[in-house]
């Protein structure tokens, strides 16, 4: 295996050179610096996490507390996507990834005792209840936390412009003549509060009548319950002419409500989704939503995570960063 003593002997340098070198010291000189690097490379030079986690009191290690009551966590599209974005990130810079959960060899513990007991430098909370008592106990931690869509005032966080997401459709929708638009939102959640928010405001804005029977509660990829608030509504005296959901898979249960009485869309009724998901884009027709940039959430909450880690001072203006996304005119809304 090769050592420090190894690259040293084989630059002719010491070994405190190698170790200043290694771990990007100011004090070493770029050609020296160089040298290093590259031989140690060549020899195939590994370090030790541990000995690196007792030098630098880091352990380059991220805990990603990935779960929620409905056990997606990683089948969710758009949480798989953004963490996709935030792995890259962060192995760009060096840091591993190790998922939290309450179990550690059949023994029970706490988010915050998980992390711990792994060492991690900082977490990433996506997908989770974030009112629950474990993950305000880790908000309310010593360790460096960013979560993602859910803006905490005395913390950090990376969201989705989910105001902006829901006024765009609106305002396409009523561009393309509808002004009976009805939307079936999500769970109980600040996402779901925003973005309902939003809907009620432009409808407002561009002058239309709120109409209690169009606001509907499902849930978040539940394309059944989808299905079946879709029927009723479709069924009500002075049905809506479109109908938003609260994501792409959901869609696929208000395309099914729509068939399954004979009528087709968007010629009987339009559809609008939430998410951008690849898979929508190639169903006949194709479905008209907002794309989320999943990617760059993910990228950018690394980036922020690492940051703080680091303690570089972020301003107050960027301890809450929203991300855009952009509209998917497809096939699913009828223009009246």
């Amino acid at each position: 295996m090769v050592s420090i003593k190894t690259i040293a002997e084989e630059c002719g340098v010491s070994i405190a050179t190698v170790s200043k070198a290694l771990n990007n010291h100011s004090d070493v000189g770029v050609a020296t610096k160089q040298l290093v690097c590259e031989t140690a490379k060549r020899l195939g030079y590994l370090p030790n996490a541990q000995a690196r986690a007792l030098k630098t009191n880091k352990t380059y290690n991220i805990g990603v507390l990935l779960n929620d009551k409905a056990k997606s966590g990683l089948t969710h599209c758009y949480f798989s996507a953004v963490l996709d974005g935030f792995r890259v990130e962060a192995e760009k810079k060096g840091y591993d990834i190790t998922f939290i959960c309450g179990q550690i060899g059949g023994s029970s513990m706490s988010y915050y005792e998980h992390c711990v007991y792994r060492c991690v430098d900082g977490i990433l909370a996506a997908c989770v209840d974030f009112y629950s008592n474990e993950v305000r106990e880790l908000m309310d931690g010593d360790i460096p936390m960013v979560s993602i869509d859910f803006r905490n005032e005395n913390g950090y966080s990376v969201s989705s412009d989910n105001a902006e997401g829901i006024s765009a459709i609106v305002r396409y929708v009523y561009e393309c003549g509808h002004r009976k638009i009805a939307y079936i939102y999500g769970d109980s959640s600040q996402v779901t509060t925003t973005r309902l928010n939003s809907y009620r405001d432009t409808i407002k804005e561009l002058g239309i009548q709120l109409q209690p029977d169009y606001l509907k509660q499902g849930r978040h990829l539940d394309s059944e319950i989808t299905e079946k608030l879709t029927g009723e509504m479709m069924n009500l005296l002075d049905p809506p002419t479109c109908i938003i959901v609260p994501d792409d898979l959901s869609a696929i249960g208000a395309m099914n409500a729509v068939k399954k009485v004979g009528k087709t869309i968007p010629d009987d009724i339009s559809i609008v989704g939430y998410d951008g998901i690849q898979m929508t884009q190639l169903m006949n027709p194709s479905l008209t939503t907002f794309c989320q940039n999943t990617y760059e959430i993910g990228r950018t909450a690394a980036d922020l995570l690492i940051k703080i880690i680091k303690k570089i001072e972020i301003p107050f203006s960027q301890h809450n960063i929203i991300v855009g996304g952009h509209l998917i005119k497809g096939n699913t809304v009828k223009h009246i």
